[in-house]
C-alpha cells in the first residue's frame, strides 16, 4: 500500500494520499462552470493523472484494492450525508412559521 507514485515520484506516499491530494488540488468547479458534469469532469481528471494511475495499478495488491473498497464506501456514505441535507435544507424552506400572537383583528 505505500508504493506509489505521484509527479514528484515520491515512493513513500502512499496511493490513497496521492489521490487525495491530487482531487483536492484539482479545478473541478471551473469545469462544473463551463458546463461539465461530475462523470465527465472525473474522466478528464483520470485522463491527466494517466501515467501514475497506470504505476499505482503496476503494483496494484489485494491490500490496495481493499483500501480502494473502503473509500468506495466512505464517498457512498458521504454522498448520502449531502443528498440528506440537501433534503432537510429544501423541508426547511417549504415551513412556513406563523406567529399565532399577532392575529389579525
Amino acid at each position: 500500500m505505500n508504493k506509489i507514485i505521484n509527479k514528484k515520484h515520491n515512493k513513500n506516499e502512499p496511493w490513497f494520499k496521492w489521490l487525495t491530494r491530487e482531487l483536492n488540488s484539482y479545478e473541478a468547479f471551473q469545469d462544473f462552470a463551463s458546463g461539465k458534469n461530475p462523470k465527465n469532469v472525473a474522466e478528464d481528471f483520470i485522463f491527466n493523472n494517466s501515467n501514475a494511475i497506470s504505476e499505482v495499478f503496476e503494483d496494484f495488491d489485494e491490500e490496495d484494492h481493499d483500501t480502494l473498497n473502503q473509500f468506495l464506501k466512505l464517498t457512498e456514505c458521504e454522498w448520502h450525508v449531502f443528498k440528506i441535507l440537501e433534503k432537510q435544507i429544501a423541508l426547511k424552506k417549504k415551513i412556513r412559521f406563523v406567529d399565532f400572537k399577532n392575529k389579525k383583528k
